[in-house]
């Protein structure tokens, strides 16, 4: 995270700066090229039909070059109906070529849906960024999979010195693609998802990720969105990458957890969480909602199942793990399912305040639990090696395996240091 955190430092000291450094030198007055006429294309104008039966991808094609050519209008209108396409749509520059975009641009398509008639893995709409863009909007995109092509929308930036951020992808559908939904790669950042939903994809909803051979992915905010029925995970945090906050989503009935975070996860606030692992054999081989690794911070976020999902996260906490008002429960078949199992390293903390389902910790790993139900008032470790041991001042107290009380002045050495009670 070290490095991560430097990167994020730099970003945040001036990721509009560091982009801008990239733009050529500002010519004087009587020297400079007209700026682009702002105004928006129609892929009909390209001759797409939108009918369903027409392979509509030369004319889609031709409609995106000339939107974000470099002195194009930016913007492009895709009219409802149903387009067809047997190829991959691509938006940006060309390989080789190097233009930045740093106007407001984008792709409005609201009753438009894409059908992927592609057959050879490769992905239904592609940017591959090899140049800075900025305020980059897709909005009320329908994509349709045949379960032949790759991904749903492909999104990357492995660049060193390019970027793309301030960007927003809303009212998006991404259904049935055989790879995931979506995909975001690389030095992609400051960036909303708004009500986008992603369904029935052949792996995951949608995968976030630093770059394999460059990019930080940060500072990306995912608002009501769904992630279901997804043959692998709703959504994936992987790579490394950490810095995606999720805020009122929903991850059901996904064929493993509804969320992975490898390095952990910013913020989930009120998600939910409901029948995942629907491609285990039962509850008792199933999992829990969220597999998290590191870090996290959980609020009021909600487990439900019925059948194989058993609870609302399994965590790894190797630094701070902190979960408010969230809670975990089960009928029918699930009706054992609990809120939590959390382990972690000795050095690491994790509070669990006013939440409700069983808590079970893993190798001696012990979190403060506050109003917990079930729990009374507060729960403190009870280990001498414990982090969470209760400390009034240099004293620290805990119960010896004797089931006496300790008291030490300072930190105690073993499980019978201090003294007894």
């Amino acid at each position: 995270m070290t490095t991560d955190n430097a990167r994020r430092l730099m970003l945040g000291l001036g990721a509009g700066a560091l982009a801008l450094s990239a733009l050529p030198t500002r010519e004087p007055a009587a020297q400079q090229a007209r700026p682009p006429e702002r105004r928006m294309l129609s892929a009909a104008a390209y001759g797409s039909k939108g009918d369903g039966t027409s392979d509509d991808t030369a004319a889609l094609q031709s409609a995106l070059d000339a939107a974000f050519a470099p002195n194009g209008p930016g913007f492009l209108e895709i009219p409802p109906g149903t387009y067809r396409i047997s190829r991959t749509l691509r938006i940006g520059a060309a390989k080789g070529e190097t233009r930045d975009i740093t106007r407001h641009h984008g792709i409005l398509a609201h009753g438009a849906r894409i059908q992927s008639a592609i057959q050879d893995g490769s992905n239904v709409l592609q940017l591959v960024c090899r140049s800075t863009m900025r305020f980059l909007t897709i909005e009320g995109l329908d994509i349709l999979g045949g379960g032949r092509e790759g991904h749903g929308l492909y999104i990357e930036c492995e660049e060193q010195e390019h970027y793309l951020y301030n960007f927003c992808l809303r009212d998006l559908v991404v259904q049935g693609v055989g790879g995931d939904g979506l995909r975001l790669i690389g030095n992609v950042f400051e960036g909303q998802l708004i009500n986008v939903y992603l369904r029935d994809n052949k792996k995951n909803g949608a995968s976030f990720a630093h770059g394999s051979k460059a990019g930080i992915l940060s500072a990306i905010h995912v608002f009501g969105s769904v992630f279901g029925q997804n043959g692998q995970y709703g959504a994936a945090m992987v790579h490394g990458c950490y810095d995606v906050s999720f805020h009122g989503c929903y991850f059901l009935l996904n064929g493993k957890e509804g969320l992975v975070a490898e390095n952990g996860c910013t913020l989930l606030s009120n998600c939910g969480f409901e029948n995942n692992h629907e491609s285990a054999p039962d509850f008792a081989k199933g999992g829990s909602g969220i597999f998290l690794q590191n870090f996290g911070t959980l609020i009021g976020c909600t487990a439900y199942s019925m059948f194989k999902q058993n609870r609302l996260i399994q965590a790894y906490v190797v630094s701070q793990l902190a979960m408010i008002g969230c809670t975990g429960s089960g009928d029918g078949g699930a009706r054992a399912a609990g809120l939590a199992r959390i382990g972690g390293e000795k050095k690491a903390r994790a509070v669990v305040m006013s939440c409700q389902g069983a808590v079970e910790y893993m190798n001696g790993f012990e979190a403060l639990e506050i109003g917990a139900s079930g729990q009374g008032g507060v729960r403190l470790a009870s280990s001498w090696q414990s982090p969470n041991l209760l400390q009034l001042g240099d004293y620290r107290l805990w119960v010896d395996k004797s089931g006496k009380l300790r008291l030490k002045n300072g930190v105690p050495r073993s499980d019978d240091d201090g003294s007894s009670t």
